[in-house]
């Protein structure tokens, strides 16, 4: 019999209304485990008990928050390769994409143990004599945290790792895909020298444990990464107890090359952007956006390239893709190969299922060229291992097609050239600019977020995420005569 893994409620661990399997998309065979459910009233009772707890974390010393959260990331990283391991095993990317998000994610973890000790406010003197002011931030009191499958630790680290910093509450509600990482990062901070119920978790199907928990008067600030049609839904639940939101959704990136880039730097970005954890990234280059000089060049290589890529089993070494995370996902990457060749695209490369020794959600990396920007497959995000080159005429034609999108997280450009590189940077309408780098991969102790429909409320990240897990209180002083 495998051991069911129980949910975190008020501080104790807690058995569900009903249970889940989580297998290996690498390996149906295998069973990652047997994973508990919540149910509404454990949600009820874990929220009350966080309001008592973070009162009490609140009123903790700052060394005393610096040492709990410093450890967790020390942890973290000392585990990486084992926690690794078993990300890669439930999520499907490569193992070592596995062991560097775990170790990245405790990297959050002891970054924002340092802002412990950074929290300072700022004095001023008022316009009326005698009276000092005093402005600082405070606590905004229980944040409910919903995070993705694709990035299951490194997200909701970026997350967590703040909430706690700023003195929060949290309640989590990772992705039912990938509860075994959700699971190993809860046992962690559980053991810290915080109050009881002041971090939980609360495995459960979105559309009951999430929507209760967003819905909830009891929340005081929501922070979600998921689709737009998800966000949108947490948005009109949270404005009816005027909650505080912070969304990060989707996008349709670009990586824009140009006929004076290196084409064999570009054709390395383009892979590693577009296919680089099959796919399933936020920030992945879907749209390949190709000065008409370099196209042939740039697309000859650019599908040798990916007929190369090693697919296989997350934890085979030489993986370089590995499976998707679903047979939903991918059945639903398969439709957007089919909608592609309705539209007119043309498929060089890729785009299949792939029999593989072992059972699983296996797909090739797909290229279709001869698109055009408003084609579904280059307006919508497929979140799949496939990439839609659109052939261009020159620069301002490519800045146009970048810009031409209702999303807007992060764009690129490949360029010798100074001049352009500066314009791009300066006019591509994103929220993180990238220039002879790949469009996926970013820091962590600086802004993340994007514009029109990939982000909405406060940056994340670096000292950005204050102004989400926060609220500002000015104080006036009046002391009165020392005579």
């Amino acid at each position: 019999m495998t051991e069911t893994k129980l949910n975190l409620i008020a501080g104790s661990w807690t058995v569900g209304v009903d249970e889940i399997e989580n297998r290996n998309p690498s390996d149906l065979s295998d069973l990652v485990g047997m994973f508990a459910q919540a149910s509404s009233d454990q949600l009820d009772a874990t929220l009350d008990q966080a309001k008592i707890a973070q009162a009490e974390w609140a009123a903790y010393g700052i060394e005393r928050k610096y040492n709990a959260l410093m450890a967790i990331g020390n942890e973290m990283m000392a585990r990486a390769e084992e926690l690794g391991t078993l990300l890669s095993r439930e999520e499907g990317k490569p193992l070592a994409e596995g062991k560097g998000e775990v170790y990245r994610a405790g990297q959050f973890f002891t970054y924002y143990a340092a802002e412990t000790l950074r929290q300072i406010g700022e004095n001023a003197d008022s316009v009326r004599e005698g009276i000092e002011i005093d402005v600082r931030r405070e606590a905004v009191g229980t944040v409910a945290i919903i995070s993705p499958w694709n990035f299951p630790t490194a997200t909701a680290s970026w997350k967590i790792a703040p909430a706690l910093c700023y003195g929060n509450a949290v309640v989590w509600k990772p992705a039912n895909a990938t509860p075994a990482s959700a699971v190993a990062l809860t046992e962690i901070i559980e053991r810290q020298d915080i109050p009881k119920g002041l971090f939980s978790l609360v495995m459960g199907a979105g559309r009951e444990i999430g929507q209760r928990l967003v819905e909830s008067s009891k929340v005081d600030a929501i922070s979600f990464t998921g689709s737009v049609p998800v966000g949108k839904g947490i948005a009109s639940a949270a404005i009816q107890n005027l909650t505080k939101v912070q969304m990060e959704m989707g996008s349709k990136n670009a990586l824009a090359v140009m006929d004076d880039a290196d084409i064999d730097l570009a054709v390395s970005l383009a892979l590693g952007g577009a296919f680089g954890g099959t796919g399933q990234k936020c920030t992945a280059s879907s749209r390949l956006v190709v000065h008409s000089a370099v196209h042939d060049e740039f697309v000859s290589k650019l599908v040798a390239g990916a007929k190369a890529m090693k697919v296989g089993h997350a934890l085979e070494a030489g993986t370089q893709i590995g499976p998707v995370v679903t047979e939903q996902q991918l059945n639903e990457n398969l439709a957007y190969v089919d909608l592609g060749k309705s539209e007119g695209a043309e498929l060089l490369c890729g785009g299949q299922r792939l029999e593989m020794p072992h059972q699983g959600y296996y797909m090739n990396p797909g290229i279709f060229i001869g698109t055009t920007n408003d084609m579904r497959i280059n307006r919508e995000e497929m979140f799949a291992p496939l990439a839609a080159v659109i052939k261009v005429s020159g620069y301002d034609e490519a800045l146009s097609v970048v810009n031409d999108t209702n999303f807007g997280l992060t764009s690129g450009i490949v360029t010798k050239s100074l001049a352009r590189a500066n314009h791009f940077r300066r006019n591509a309408q994103t929220g993180c600019v990238m220039v002879n780098l790949p469009t996926a991969g970013t820091d962590y102790h600086v802004p993340f977020g994007g514009r029109g429909d990939s982000s909405y409320g406060p940056r994340e990240q670096g000292k950005a995420a204050a102004e989400f897990y926060t609220t500002v209180k000015t104080a006036y002083i009046s002391s009165g005569s020392p005579f």
